[in-house]
């Protein structure tokens, strides 16, 4: 029986929730698809829920009530999810983002691509290990 992945995409923008989640489920439709719309939502949603260990963390770095970088510091900051791959998903392609997010504790960086289908290319090859372990 295979494991369900789950992934949980900060961002506060629902266009690219809704683009995010179409991707995943052109993936895989088992992948499931959490969403916050910030970083104090996400941050709420971890810190209430112990059990909530998602696979993947997904954060844009653009949000307004707390922005990405420091949303960033405090999952780190969480023991349990010191082994979850945090995915920046912005649209910043400054390599002084990148830079200074992987200093933070990102695992990868995605910047934001204009079609579905680069989108799933992308994710695919994040998702590709987690995948190949199961």
């Amino acid at each position: 029986m295979q494991e369900k992945i789950i992934c949980f995409l900060i961002d506060d923008d629902d266009d690219d929730q809704e683009i995010f989640a179409l991707a995943l489920d052109t993936i895989d439709p088992d992948i499931t698809c959490i969403t916050a719309n910030d970083g104090i939502e996400a941050l709420n949603k971890l810190n209430i829920d112990s059990d909530f260990i998602p696979d993947f963390i997904f954060l844009d770095l653009n949000m307004v009530r707390m922005n990405g970088r420091e949303c960033l510091t405090e999952i780190r900051k969480l023991p349990r999810l010191k082994k979850t791959p945090v995915i920046i998903y912005s649209t910043s392609s400054e390599q002084k983002d990148i830079t200074e997010t992987k200093s933070l504790g990102a695992n990868d960086y995605i910047v934001k691509p204009p079609s579905i289908s680069e989108l799933v290319k992308r994710l695919e090859q994040v998702l590709r290990g987690r995948i190949q372990t199961i």
